[in-house]
């Protein structure tokens, strides 16, 4: 059977547009690029993130210039605990004018949504995203309406907060490509930031064409990946799910996620093929909010990212020639 040719990309092209979006948003927020990237592998995939941050860190910041900068519509939730699921995708009310039910779309009916400390919000509201993010629709009392397209949900969570809190449903969390966890600036970048409020001046950023943007929406279906690092990627799912210290392992839909990250930060470097390195490098953010640890490596001290960390220096990363991967 004829080998079915790859779909050609100008990852150059791919490369340019990505730097363009993450040199604009540079100019209102310092430092964070490798939390732009995230931003951007979701996007490309049409997935969600999970922020992970004390507050005062930027997590709306950078949520609301990325879509500023890539002309995506959005709205912000503010998740509370009698937050009702009709507040996040919207009802039918009885209109006296028509004398007539009428649908008042909430704010899930955005190409981004921001759902602020999302853990806030009890497991009810919360599950109300679960359809949205899997399936790109809601359903509102048996009518099913689909959802702009992009689609992308950026969650945030307070990991100092304890009181008020409810945990997210695993099924939830799995529906997340990336966690993302942001921590202080380095101590010139902070600087940087204090000489910039102190000159109180932001310069204008340039927002982006949505051809641009739908451009890259996707792509990452079209990149090239050798069947070597394929095996690669399910032998790190497999570890998951065969170490002690772990007593849920990663779903297949971790494993597909993993494919799909590794494959749109190939392109946002410029490449139309994957590296294992680009597996080792999206493995964490896309593996530490699906696993759960057993008793004994909580005990012991271990952190997800630790485990993590372990199985991937246990996996032995195949060679993998760059020509031949490059081949279509």
């Amino acid at each position: 059977m004829k080998k079915k040719k790859q779909k050609t990309i100008n990852s150059s092209k791919v490369k340019q547009t990505c730097d363009h979006i993450k040199q604009e948003i540079g100019k209102i927020v310092v430092g964070y690029d490798s939390v732009i990237e995230d931003f951007l592998v979701c996007l490309i995939t049409q997935s969600h993130m999970f922020m992970i941050g004390i507050p005062g860190i930027a997590k709306t910041t950078l949520a609301k210039t990325f879509a500023q900068v890539t002309g995506l519509s959005w709205n912000r939730v503010q998740f509370t605990q009698d937050l009702l699921p009709s507040d996040i995708i919207g009802h039918y009310y009885f209109n006296q004018k028509t004398s007539e039910f009428e649908l008042r779309k909430g704010p899930v009916f955005s190409e981004i949504l921001l759902a602020d400390e999302i853990n806030r919000a009890p497991p009810k509201t919360q599950s109300a995203l679960i359809e949205s993010m899997q399936e790109r629709q809601v359903t509102i009392e048996g009518t099913t309406l689909e959802l702009p397209w992009p689609f992308m949900v950026i969650a945030t969570k307070n990991p100092v907060e304890t009181e008020g809190v409810y945990p997210l449903p695993e099924a939830q969390l799995d529906r997340f490509l990336y966690r993302v966890d942001m921590d202080y600036l380095e101590h010139d970048l902070e600087l940087e930031l204090l000489k910039r409020k102190s000159a109180h001046e932001e310069p204008p950023i340039e927002t982006l064409k949505p051809t641009d943007i739908h451009h890259i929406v996707g792509l990452h279906h079209h990149v090239y990946i050798e069947e070597a690092v394929l095996s690669y990627i399910l032998k790190i799912i497999d570890e998951t799910r065969n170490t002690e210290k772990v007593v849920l392992g990663a779903s297949p839909r971790a494993g597909e996620h993993l494919l799909f990250a590794s494959k749109a930060y190939a392109l946002i470097h410029g490449r139309d093929y994957v590296i294992p390195d680009d597996v080792k490098t999206v493995a964490p953010k896309v593996l530490c909010h699906r696993l759960l640890l057993s008793a004994e490596a909580e005990l012991e001290g271990l952190s997800t990212q630790k485990v993590i960390d372990d199985l991937l220096a246990s996996v032995e990363i195949p060679e993998i020639m760059e020509a031949k991967a490059m081949s279509s």
